[in-house]
Order: structure tokens, then C-alpha cells, then sequence
């Protein structure tokens, strides 16, 4: 295969589609009236249900910032606006009793709390769109928020989780859930960019973070486990095997940026071989394509309904961390796991009829199954920002035409 001649296509391809992605939630997402943005449209864009998930107002909020940031074409004052009423949104409205930080995770249009998780997300995207906001607008007070908010949520997870209404009962077993220092990991990289005072202040967190990832490498490295004891041992039962492929992976390029940063090649090829190809291989579905939701590792059914299912996020995580591990390694084979899954993920999930926003939930056999392009776990995030982190990698690619072999 004509290496170079294929990644010119998949540019272009990416490009066009960023654009379609982003005019969709422009044109359908925003409310005027009381700012922030709709997330539960259906195909067409129509606003089926008008409550506001705290974690995909933050995650606008980012996409929005960092389009207009990192990328020329997208440098224009109707998106820098629209991702400063989310940002104004989330200030006025997602904590719920300040001086706490804890957010809700549901609002009402006009911003009136509805549900609180007990869990750090909400909090951990409001950091996220924040800080990205601060960056694209040059207002600091919005990076202040987002480090303040970052403290609380290091303390919550480290030292007293009291906060976030969660007591420990009798028969939980403690443990230890990878999405959890993901997200620190994620939140580390954000927040240290080009700021170095930041990034040794949050230096050992990003290690920390690090390590309780690949704590849930288990079985001599066979197997990435999603949970695991606070001691880094195998669970028992259903909680202890199951494997989340797309989670997996997206830890991966997690890591990949991680090594990156510290220098660290025995990071990088632990991510890679690890958390990227080991788990695509073993959660890529060999009769219809695609990534299993769930799997368990015993080969037991998953007790989740719908881990046969082909969810829109794994497919987008899976090209952005073959890409960018391409990148960093020029291994073909990675380069040749990016044109499986990119081929699959745009034959499937692309709206053929209507274009714009993607299909999020497909049948094992890759019929659509639900036809709405937003809901309450699914906003203006993952196929924009693998689109966006794509297109940089490949330009980037095409621009030092040695590293692609034909």
C-alpha cells in the first residue's frame, strides 16, 4: 500500500468531516437564552430533551476552545463566544452548594441542580473546559477555577472521599476503578501545558497516575484489567474481570503522552503493546468488525447488556491512539490498525443521509441501534477531538514524509 498516498486521502477525509462534525453542534447545540449547551438531539439536530450534563457542557466547553486555538480555520469569534457562555454556564451554575466544589451532574436548562453523582467527573471535565477556556481567551480567573477545582478533586481521590457522598459498606470491596487516574493522567497533560510551574507541582501526581494505570495490567501482562483491589491484585467475580477495550486503549495514548513527558521508553512501549494493540486484538470482533463494549476475561457473558454492542467512543479512541503511536514509534503495524479501525468507524457510525454528528450506538453487526446523535453520555467530545488530535498527527506525518514507508 502506497503509505503516503493513503494518509493524504485520510486527511482530507478527517478535515471535511471535522468541519461537518463542528457546523452540526453549531448550528443545533447552543441556547441562547440561558447559555451553556443542548446535548440530547436527535438525527436531524432537534433538541429531544433540554437538560444540561455537567460533564458535556465542560467537554463543549474544551472542543470549542481548543478548535479555536490550535486550529486556523476554526479561529473565528462565534465559537470563541459559544465556548465562553458554556464556560459563564458551568461558573454560575455547576457547583452546588459553594463553597463546595462538588457539582451536579444533571442541571435544568436555566441551570437548577437535578443529580449529583458520587463520583469526581463532572468536576474533573469542568477542570478540562476551563482551563482550556483561560488558554484560548487569555482570561487567567477561568485557569484559577479550573486549579482550584483540580485540588479538591486530587484531595477526593487521594486523601478524604467523604465529599463526594460515598460511604464505605460493609460488604464493598474497596477498589480501585482505572478511570479514575485516567482522568488525572488526562488532567495532569492539560493543565501542564507550556506552564512549568505546573507541571512540577503536579509532577508526582502525574506518576502517581501512571502507576495505578498499570496496575491494571494483570495476568503477566495478558490482560488489562478495568478494576482491580486498592493493592493492585485481581478482583473476584464480574467486577474483577471485566475489560473494557475501548477504556484500554484510550489509557494507552493517556500513557503514550505521559511518556512523552517523562522521557520514559519503557512507558512507550508498554502503552503500545499493552494497553493499544493487546487489547485491540483480543476485543476486535472477528465475525462483524468492531470493538465488543465489555468483555470478560474468563470468556464468561458480560453481565452488561450491551457489551456486544459497537459504542461510537471506543472506535474514536482506537484511531487517535494508533495514529499518534504511529507517530512516535513508525511501526507499520500501527499505521495499518489505524486504516482497520478508521475504515470501520466511517462505513458505521457516519450519517450517510444527513452527515454531520456521528451514530454512537451500533448493533453487533453494525446496524445503527439508536439513532440520536446526542444524549446524556454522549456530546460535542469524542469525534471532534479524535478528528482534531488526527488531523494534527497526520499533518504532522505528512510533513516529514521519511517517517511513511511505502
Amino acid at each position: 500500500m502506497d503509505w503516503q498516498k493513503t494518509l493524504h486521502s485520510w486527511q482530507r477525509r478527517i478535515s471535511q468531516e471535522l468541519d461537518s462534525v463542528v457546523d452540526f453542534w453549531l448550528r443545533h447545540s447552543h441556547d441562547k437564552e440561558y447559555g451553556g449547551f443542548f446535548t440530547c438531539l436527535d438525527q436531524t439536530g432537534k433538541v429531544y430533551d433540554d437538560l444540561k450534563y455537567v460533564w458535556l457542557q465542560g467537554r463543549q466547553v474544551w472542543m470549542y476552545s481548543r478548535l479555536y486555538r490550535k486550529v486556523p480555520r476554526f479561529q473565528r469569534p462565534e465559537l470563541l463566544q459559544a465556548a465562553k457562555a458554556g464556560g459563564e454556564f458551568l461558573l454560575r451554575h455547576a457547583r452546588v452548594a459553594p463553597p463546595s466544589q462538588k457539582c451536579a451532574f444533571v442541571l435544568t436548562r436555566d441551570g437548577r441542580p437535578v443529580k449529583i453523582q458520587r463520583t469526581i467527573f463532572s468536576e474533573c471535565f469542568y477542570v478540562l473546559g476551563l482551563d482550556e477556556l483561560g488558554r484560548a481567551t487569555g482570561e487567567s480567573h477561568y485557569q484559577r477555577e479550573a486549579l482550584a477545582m483540580m485540588e479538591a478533586i486530587v484531595h477526593w481521590v487521594r486523601e478524604d472521599p467523604s465529599e463526594l457522598g460515598r460511604p464505605q459498606l460493609a460488604g464493598a470491596v474497596p477498589h480501585d476503578s482505572m478511570a479514575v487516574p485516567m482522568m488525572l493522567l488526562n488532567l495532569v497533560d492539560q493543565l501542564s501545558e507550556g506552564n512549568v510551574e505546573v507541571a512540577n507541582r503536579f509532577k508526582e501526581l502525574d506518576n502517581w497516575s501512571a502507576q495505578r494505570i498499570l496496575s491494571h495490567l494483570q495476568r503477566n501482562g495478558a490482560a488489562v484489567l478495568e478494576n482491580v483491589s486498592e493493592d493492585g491484585k485481581e478482583l473476584p467475580g464480574c467486577l474483577g474481570r471485566q475489560q473494557n477495550p475501548g477504556h484500554a486503549i484510550e489509557a494507552g495514548w493517556f500513557l503514550l503522552r505521559c511518556a512523552r513527558r517523562q522521557l520514559n521508553s519503557g512507558l512507550q512501549s508498554q502503552a503500545v503493546d499493552k494497553f493499544m494493540k493487546q487489547p485491540f486484538r483480543s476485543g476486535w470482533d472477528p465475525e462483524h468488525g468492531g470493538l465488543f463494549a465489555f468483555q470478560d476475561v474468563d470468556d464468561f457473558c458480560p453481565t452488561q447488556l450491551e457489551w456486544k454492542m459497537k459504542l461510537w467512543w471506543p472506535h474514536t479512541e482506537a484511531m487517535v491512539a494508533f495514529l499518534m503511536a504511529f507517530a512516535e514509534t513508525q511501526d507499520q503495524e500501527l499505521l495499518e490498525l489505524f486504516h482497520q479501525v478508521a475504515n470501520y468507524t466511517f462505513a458505521k457510525f457516519r450519517d450517510p443521509e444527513l452527515g454531520g454528528e456521528w451514530f454512537g450506538y451500533l448493533s453487533q453487526e453494525g446496524q445503527v441501534a439508536l439513532t440520536i446523535k446526542g444524549g446524556p453520555f454522549k456530546g460535542c467530545f469524542h469525534v471532534p477531538r479524535a478528528l482534531y488530535m488526527c488531523e494534527e498527527i497526520l499533518k504532522s506525518l505528512l510533513e516529514t514524509k521519511s517517517a511513511i514507508q511505502k
